[in-house]
């Protein structure tokens, strides 16, 4: 994960910290962590997908689509909101299996509950470019 590059972060350092530890666990495609980083309840959009609702239902997904990619890094551009909701901009780096490297603009939004875990993620990005065949030689 990238944070060089982060202009403004309006969160505190405890949420940062929680913030940072939910994101390395997606950058290294940990289900585990990432999973532990969500409520029961959590619902989440993709995009013009969704909604996808509930921990498990979120963890299935998750697990083919980062299957699709080798891998992915966060560089974090601006955070803004406060410790129970915010917005992520970032740049996503991803190497593809056929490792061609696609760097992404991303938004994030997401909310914590009071037991401090995830209830809420909105992700807009295309990833488009991620799955387009590879361009011939």
């Amino acid at each position: 994960m990238k944070t060089e590059s982060l202009r403004r972060n309006d969160l505190s350092p405890s949420a940062f910290a929680w913030y940072l530890q939910y994101l390395e666990a997606i950058d290294t495609k940990n289900l585990d962590a990432y999973a532990a980083h969500l409520s029961e309840q959590c619902v989440m959009f993709m995009n013009n997908t969704g909604p996808i609702t509930g921990k498990q239902a979120i963890v299935a997904m998750l697990g083919p689509y980062w299957s699709s990619f080798a891998s992915m890094e966060h560089d974090l551009l601006t955070i803004l909101g406060n410790d129970q909701e915010w917005m992520l901009e970032a740049l996503n780096h991803y190497v593809r299996h056929d490792g061609k490297r696609v760097t992404l603009r991303a938004v994030a939004i997401t909310r914590r509950g009071a037991d401090g875990l995830a209830d809420a993620v909105r992700i807009y990005t295309d990833p488009g470019p991620v799955f387009a065949e590879a361009e011939s030689a």
